[in-house]
């Protein structure tokens, strides 16, 4: 997890999971962080006595606790999570698998993970494969040296294998990607019904010509694209499928590819791109171009992220209900962790069109 990651979720830098930075002082050693010990010391109680108050054990008095907490507070201490939860087998933290840190609809998910986490008493720590299967192996790995009581993919490109093998070691939950392995639970959105509300919209405006830049690897990329196709044949529209991922430059380069074989003056008029991050890239290229969004060819994206709401971007966009997903996300993994449960949840919740300025009536 990089450090600006851990700040961004109010978590310690990395190394420090769970646990206080002793305070520094220029020119001099670092001091030494208190002990559990330290804190029975000061408070006049057992070492024993102060492991209870930190694992909430209800079989303290609260004049003891308060004593010991006060205490805790004097020194500035806090336990050790990861060597808590070795020495109870059990652990709050939860490792989150984010496929890209550039894209905003991963960090609104994240957002509402975060909150929903802390009402649910577990932490979170971050890492990032990058959009590639093989670092994508590396970060799972790196989270799961953490022995986290479970862990999170946000739309990971892994092989089912590596999934399945991580099932093994602890819960696991999948978001915006479906799965059968038992062990493991999902939380995403019909894909194929977002994009066939992308398509319907621009049709009820006129639209005919209409062009699908497709996500590439991402798992969420295939019902995305099977709904564009549905919704074009049942309108009696010819669907066009232009190979893109989910980026910004992606989207660039997906209409540069356009432009090779339409000109400016017989442009497809609409575009159903593969997610808003896609879609603004798409725009931008639009722009360089000469051909205005919307008078010259609407523009759809993919998730209702925070960067689609800008009022200069304004995009319209499919929503998927990002802190819902992420409430949903903690939510199955709690259970599974305090339930005992043992049947995988399967959430896949309806998508809906939020229209903004980036669509129109064709003007041709």
């Amino acid at each position: 997890m990089s450090d600006w990651s851990a700040l961004l979720l109010g978590a310690p830098p990395r190394g420090t999971v769970g646990a206080q930075v002793p305070p520094t002082v220029r020119g001099e050693d670092t001091m030494q962080r208190p002990t559990m010990q330290d804190v029975a010391a000061r408070a006049g109680v057992s070492r024993a006595l102060v492991s209870l108050v930190m694992r909430d054990s209800p079989k303290v008095s609260e004049h003891r606790r308060r004593a010991v907490l006060a205490a805790a507070a004097e020194l500035g201490y806090r336990p050790h999570t990861m060597a808590r939860s070795l020495a109870s087998r059990t652990s709050n933290i939860v490792g989150v698998l984010v496929s890209d840190l550039h894209n905003a609809f991963f960090a609104d998910v994240v957002e509402a993970m975060d909150g929903a986490a802390q009402q649910a008493g577990l932490e979170l720590i971050l890492n990032t494969g990058r959009r590639s299967p093989a670092r994508e192996r590396t970060a799972l790995s790196s989270l799961l040296a953490f022995r986290p009581g479970g862990i999170i993919l946000l739309s990971p490109v892994l092989a089912a294998a590596a999934i399945r093998e991580a099932a093994t070691q602890c819960p696991v939950v999948l978001v915006s990607r479906s799965s059968s392995v038992a062990g493991v639970d999902t939380v995403d959105d019909d894909g194929e019904t977002g994009s066939a509300l992308a398509v319907d919209h621009l049709v009820a405006l006129g639209h005919r010509r209409i062009v699908h830049f497709d996500g590439g690897a991402a798992f969420s990329a295939s019902p995305r694209r099977k709904g564009y196709v549905a919704a074009m044949h049942r309108h009696g529209l010819e669907p066009l499928v232009v190979p893109s991922e989910h980026t910004d430059a992606a989207g660039v380069a997906a209409v540069r590819k356009l432009l090779t074989v339409f000109s400016p003056n017989n442009f497809p008029t609409a575009l159903v791109c593969g997610n808003d991050f896609n879609a603004v890239g798409a725009m931008s290229a639009l722009e360089d171009a000469g051909l205005r969004v919307p008078q010259d060819v609407s523009v759809v994206g993919y998730d209702n992220s925070s960067l689609a709401a800008l009022r200069h971007v304004a995009l319209t966009t499919v929503d998927q209900p990002r802190t819902e997903i992420g409430r949903l996300a903690i939510e199955a993994l709690a259970r599974r962790l305090r339930e005992d449960r043992t049947d995988p949840v399967r959430r896949r919740l309806q998508p809906s069109l939020i229209v903004r300025a980036t669509t129109a009536a064709p003007t041709g």
